[in-house]
């Protein structure tokens, strides 16, 4: 009785976590750049496997499952529809590679959203003003009121300047970590995109990668989930009540 609780318990709150993951993806289906967070679930062993009272393997009633937990979450970094918007400031990435931005205190973040803007100083910044970066690690500046373009390759022409744009990949997707604002952090080094390799498309942004029926139908398995597990929760009290109630009365 006990580790069906225990297990109701588990599971009630892995959904609810669940739930958080998804209304956090449906929160940035508008977000440019933005990848959608996983929730991974796996099987928990027993309270008393957990705390030391039994071991796994032991075939005793305390191995015989805990239910199920959140073990992680993981960001899917499949591409985002790209959406023409004209902007020579807007730039998407089609393939692989991130842009470099300006973290502060020597700190290099990556992001796939390219909704970048010009500032009062013509330095090519974040829409939260953090500066955009070339391949030499120093911000873009531009001249003000001199056309400019941006090539496939990821160099920005104005005039005879020309200034390629930081486009890297980390070794590992799983070495990034999340920094707010649409950003991640590598915690490995990273590798410069060959110029041949590149595909920088101006005048465009990459989409959410977020598609809202998907979550929404996520949304109502992982309700329905924590709802049947709370019921199970109340189901179990009530017995729990009933036999202590029997026990009571014949004593």
């Amino acid at each position: 009785m006990q580790n069906g609780l225990y297990a109701s318990a588990e599971g009630a709150a892995a959904q609810a976590r669940r739930m958080e993951v998804i209304s956090h993806n449906l929160a940035n289906v508008d977000t440019p750049g933005f990848k959608r967070e996983l929730a991974v679930l796996q099987a928990r062993h027993t309270e008393a496997i957990l705390q030391g009272l039994d071991q796994e393997g032991s075939g005793s009633r305390n191995d015989i499952g805990g239910g199920v937990e959140i073990a992680e979450t993981e960001t899917d970094f499949g591409q985002g529809t790209l959406r023409q918007t004209g902007s020579p400031t807007d730039l998407a990435i089609e393939g692989n590679g991130f842009f470099v931005i300006d973290g502060g205190d020597s700190q290099r973040l990556l992001t796939r959203a390219g909704n970048f803007q010009l500032n009062s100083e013509g330095i090519l910044v974040t829409q939260t003003g953090r500066p955009v970066l070339s391949q030499e690690s120093t911000p873009i500046e531009l001249a003000p009121g001199l056309p400019w373009s941006v090539g496939e390759d990821g160099v920005i022409t104005q005039g005879a300047s020309r200034i390629p744009l930081a486009v890297v990949e980390p070794a590992h997707m799983a070495d990034l970590v999340h920094q707010g604002d649409n950003m991640f952090r590598a915690i490995s080094s990273t590798t410069p995109v060959a110029a041949s390799q590149r595909s920088v498309r101006s005048g465009y942004l990459e989409l959410s990668s977020v598609k809202p029926a998907t979550e929404m139908m996520e949304m109502i398995e992982a309700s329905r989930a924590f709802e049947s597990n709370v019921r199970l929760i109340q189901s179990q009290d009530q017995m729990v009540g009933q036999l202590l109630s029997r026990v009571l009365r014949q004593s």
